[in-house]
């Protein structure tokens, strides 16, 4: 048997500001609001949350539809 590999997409329905959080979270399977929470704890860390949801922006393409 094949095994599926999950593809990681911004998300298009469970987004806040471009669906990084969301996409993430479903790819990892688990809630958007624990990645989402962990970007913010990486904002204090010196802006270093802000730089890396720039480049996942960048960098992760959008859910097809």
């Amino acid at each position: 048997m094949e095994k599926q590999i999950n593809k990681l997409y911004r998300s298009r329905n469970n987004r806040l500001i471009a669906g990084v959080c969301g996409g993430i979270g479903k790819h990892l399977g688990i809630d958007p609001l624990l990645v989402r929470l962990f970007f913010v704890l990486l904002i204090f860390a010196n802006g270093i949350g802000i730089i890396l949801y720039l480049i996942l922006l960048i960098l992760v393409p959008k859910e097809p539809k």
